[in-house]
């Protein structure tokens, strides 16, 4: 996710926010080929027929290779922290931001371990949305999992506030499992365990969906990213060990109650982005444990 963008400066109401609709607010900013593909992933939400085929092929194909790829180097704790799934609630989860593949590893594994909601994962629009090879790799490496896009260009970023709202609208209809990186961007540094500032736009969502999804942390250490050395070690059973440290749900306290504003918005970022650090300890004295 991205920072959180200003408002436009026309007024707007709490009403209004609540239910702005990407394709309509992207009337003049997105392309032919960006408002097809946004359609196209939104129908596969709308249509119960396409919605359970989706959710058969992440939960039997996308979960089962990915487990297949990763669980010989993959570590796991915390496990008996995690609430229960149920189908028809939702829940966000966030977690730090180190490879292209943090969401991945750790939602096959509680998607192989009972876990029952619809996978979604906010992605940037580049490649994904605005070429028609995105829509490809979307639908078979994730099973339109990579949605709704998230628009970079400084421009368009009124935008991300109908892809905010789009999030929380998946989070209200029920049966979503959304995963989010408080620091809005992957972290690049050499130290694991220093995270990036907390970006507003994951504090909206969780504002916005308050009492309608459980908001769980999650700390995860070791993967690669580069796709191949990482299937390659994981089958060789050789190489660094790939840790998922899970937490309590993360209580808000009145956070959640209080009007909505960039302000607030950020500190339930900082929130969630605490929560995860203090599990960015836990798992250094894991990795202490293992020398």
């Amino acid at each position: 996710m991205t920072t959180e963008p200003k408002e436009p400066t026309r007024a707007r109401t709490i009403d209004d926010v609540a239910t702005r609709d990407l394709l309509a607010y992207g009337d003049d900013s997105l392309t032919p080929i960006e408002r097809f593909q946004i359609g196209f992933v939104r129908r596969t939400f709308e249509s119960v027929p396409f919605d359970r085929t989706v959710r058969f092929l992440q939960r039997h194909i996308g979960a089962n290779w990915i487990e297949q790829s990763t669980k010989n180097l993959r570590q796991v704790y915390g496990e008996d922290r995690l609430p229960r799934f149920e189908r028809d609630a939702s829940t966000i989860l966030v977690a730090n931001h180190r490879s292209f593949f943090d969401l991945y590893v750790v939602t096959a594994y509680l998607v192989k371990r009972g876990m029952p909601q619809r996978l979604v994962f906010p992605v940037r629009s580049q490649f994904f949305y605005d070429r028609p090879l995105g829509l490809a790799v979307n639908g078979l490496m994730s099973f339109f999992a990579m949605y709704p896009p998230v628009f970079r260009e400084r421009k368009r970023a009124a935008l991300n506030l109908a892809s905010l709202d789009e999030v929380v609208r998946l989070i209200k209809n029920g049966g979503a499992f959304v995963g989010l990186h408080p620091e809005g961007m992957r972290n690049k540094t050499d130290d694991p365990y220093a995270l990036l500032p907390a970006q507003g736009g994951v504090g909206r969502i969780i504002h916005a969906a308050r009492g309608k999804a459980t908001v769980i942390p999650v700390f995860v250490n070791g993967l690669s990213n580069d796709l191949v050395r990482q299937v390659g070690s994981n089958f060789m059973k050789k190489g660094p060990p790939v840790t998922v440290v899970f937490g309590k749900p993360i209580d808000f306290g009145d956070m959640l109650e209080a009007p909505p504003s960039p302000r607030l918005h950020r500190k339930i970022s900082e929130h969630s982005l605490d929560a995860i650090r203090a599990l960015g300890e836990e798992d250094r004295a894991i990795r202490a444990s293992m020398r």
